[in-house]
């Protein structure tokens, strides 16, 4: 069935069940479905539907609705200012189906980890927030904590040691799985200061024999030696993540490759990764398959020597590798390196031409979910109405270069064309970001016709992210239209990436 066909079947089953829909009221749902309903509603908003009657109220007020709670408002969770009243909810609320709950620094007390390992039995995932806490609450007393937890992040401060706490927990960590400990990168500012070790590594991984996915961002004092430590005991690990670790120069990645035989995914965004050290690890006797080394300063050798000695790639991040050349990429290719390849970024990467790019997607483009190519001016209409129809299965594709990247397009590219492409060939397109700035691209007021197409072609599109100008408002106004309210974004405020095409994206989230 065509897709045009399914709209029409759709459109003549909504005008067959219209006379029975509209007599159907709210209040005659089955409970199962009005809990499926308030289910995509935000806790803080279940006061006003328990307002509404006696049915409503015992429905939200059911503990199958608070599985998974957030009570950190930054985020988009409640807020709770008294530890009384959050005692009461984890007894009465929360109770034997909570799975998921973040504390910020200030619930983080002795009682409420006492009631939550006594009420929550089948509390898998944890979130304890210090990054803002001046203190911490006295934990002396602290004698019971959640024992059956999957998933933990800690949020560290710059200035909080948290060993006094995590002594007191470490017994209770062997379950552990996935950990994350998010430092103050983005909260640091460029001035130096002083860099403590608020957290004991060492101590973490002797409790942590079943780790699989460990999660070290933007911390300041991690360093090659903590991921030794890590590697001594936590040898089922299947992912490292180090994004944003300045201090990990990859001098303990060839331990790593020795001892974590399983590890498959190795995020290394924005670190400070040496030549040598790199070149010194065995990658040809590793399982590696994902592989990020955007933003970091390996040189063109360096690139060549570990790139080709890996087996293969299924995830290959390259942006703002300033040394990954033709002759790298074409090596890739010649010696079937990329035949697995699900996802690439090659954003920014200034020595790499359009031919060579062009062969890339002209063999691997049909396979190939998602692919960032942003930041390349001299790729413009012609090479993407050439690529697009090759990429039949994407997902995901940034492209266009920003407004001030010092090489502007002299020409204006012709957004209908591009759009209609997508439409025609991409059915499958999740999320799209064209980052064409207003002044380079050229519009009509025929223009909606081929926003319709994409709009009605791609219909799993969650977002579509433009340069924000009139050609973004006339996009964003078709969608809303059809009720598609929140797809059309501005680059200003949303930045797209092909991270979810990860084997353990859902792993990785945090905050």
């Amino acid at each position: 069935m065509t897709m045009g066909s399914k709209i029409k079947a759709s459109e003549s089953f909504r005008e067959a069940s219209s006379p029975y829909l509209s007599s159907l009221k709210i209040h005659q749902l089955p409970e199962k479905l009005l809990m499926k309903v308030f289910s995509y509603i935000k806790h803080q908003d279940y006061g006003k539907l328990a307002r509404v009657c006696k049915k409503w109220r015992m429905i939200v007020y059911s503990t199958q609705l608070w599985k998974n709670v957030s009570l950190r408002p930054e985020y988009g969770g409640l807020h709770v200012n008294n530890i009384e009243i959050l005692m009461q909810l984890i007894g009465i609320r929360f109770g034997n189906t909570m799975q998921t709950i973040e504390l910020p620094s200030e619930l983080i007390t002795a009682p409420v980890l006492h009631e939550l390992s006594n009420k929550c039995p089948i509390l898998k995932n944890m979130t304890l927030d210090f990054s803002n806490a001046m203190q911490l609450h006295d934990f002396n007393d602290l004698n019971a904590f959640p024992c059956n937890l999957r998933t933990m992040c800690i949020c560290l401060s710059e200035v909080i040691f948290l060993e006094g706490f995590m002594r007191r927990i470490y017994s209770c960590l062997s379950s552990l799985e996935v950990l994350h400990l998010i430092g103050t990168f983005e909260m640091s500012t460029e001035a130096e200061e002083d860099i403590y070790e608020v957290v004991n590594i060492g101590k973490i991984k002797s409790h942590t024999p079943n780790l699989k996915v460990v999660n070290l961002y933007g911390i300041s004092f991690i360093d090659d030696s903590h991921i030794e430590l890590l590697t001594s005991n936590c040898i089922h690990l299947e992912t490292v993540a180090l994004n944003f670790c300045l201090r990990v120069k990859g001098a303990s990645f060839k331990t790593l490759l020795q001892r974590c035989k399983k590890l498959k995914s190795l995020l290394l965004q924005h670190t400070g990764v040496e030549d040598e050290h790199m070149m010194n690890a065995p990658w040809e006797s590793s399982v590696v398959t994902e592989l990020d080394l955007t933003s970091t300063e390996l040189s063109k050798e360096c690139l060549e020597n570990i790139l080709l000695r890996i087996p293969s790639f299924t995830y290959l991040g390259l942006g703002y590798c300033e040394f990954f050349t033709d002759r790298i990429l074409e090596a890739l290719v010649q010696r079937g390196k990329l035949n697995q390849l699900k996802a690439i970024d090659i954003s920014y990467t200034n020595a790499l031409s359009e031919n060579t790019i062009y062969k890339l997607i002209q063999k691997h483009g049909g396979q190939l979910t998602g692919l960032m190519l942003s930041g390349k001016p001299k790729l413009t209409e012609n090479f993407w109405l050439n690529v697009i129809p090759l990429l039949k299965n994407i997902q995901i594709c940034v492209l266009g270069t920003a407004n001030g990247w010092f090489l502007k397009i002299q020409s204006r590219v012709h957004i209908d064309q591009i759009i209609e492409a997508f439409a025609q060939n991409c059915p499958k397109m999740l999320r799209c970001e064209i980052q064409w700035d207003p002044d380079t691209i050229r519009f009509s007021d025929k223009s909606s016709k081929f926003i319709d197409h994409i709009r009605l072609r791609c219909p799993y599109m969650k977002s579509f992210t433009l340069s924000d100008g009139e050609y973004y408002e006339m996009v964003k106004s078709n969608f809303e239209r059809a009720d598609r309210q929140k797809v059309v974004r501005t680059t200003t405020n949303y930045c797209t990436s092909i991270v979810s095409l990860l084997n353990h994206y859902s792993d990785l989230l945090f905050n």
